[in-house]
This record gives C-alpha cells, sequence and structure tokens, in this order.
C-alpha cells in the first residue's frame, strides 16, 4: 500500500469512527436535545454525495467510509426523532 492509499484510509477511519461515540452515547443516555438536526440533515446530504463519488471513482476508502458514515447519520437521525 502506497503513503496516498495508507492517508486515505487512514482519514476514513478516524472521520467515520467520529460518529460511532455519538451513536453509542446518544443510545446509551436516550437523549438527543443537543444535536443539531439540520447539521446531520445537511451531513447526511453530502455524505451520501461522497458516497456516490466514491462509487463512481471506484474508490473503496471513499465509498466504504462513507455507506459507513451514511448508516451511522442514519442512526443519529433515527435517534434524534425517537428520543428528542
Amino acid at each position: 500500500m502506497n503513503i496516498t492509499a495508507v492517508v486515505g484510509v487512514t482519514a476514513a477511519v478516524l472521520t467515520t469512527s467520529c460518529y460511532v461515540f455519538q451513536v453509542a452515547k446518544s443510545w446509551k443516555s436516550k437523549h438527543t436535545k443537543d444535536l443539531s438536526m439540520g447539521m446531520f440533515l445537511t451531513l447526511l446530504a453530502g455524505t451520501v454525495l461522497w458516497l456516490v463519488y466514491g462509487i463512481m471513482l471506484n474508490q473503496p476508502p471513499i465509498y466504504l467510509a462513507n455507506g459507513t458514515t451514511v448508516l451511522l447519520s442514519l442512526s443519529l437521525v433515527f435517534l434524534k426523532f425517537k428520543y428528542g
């Protein structure tokens, strides 16, 4: 794996994994009042576009990370509706 791929994979893992912590916290606390629905919906739209872009370029670090982020963002939107 070349340095460009290492940087891409590392960036993908770090930026995607941050959502795991928020989903876990929201799930455990059953509290989402302070989460901005507008921010998550905007992020979700942008992430879906990144997912499509990664698929179009056939770049696994882009489409795998953004596909995971889409799922995590949808989880947070669901929890926001459920607990917010």
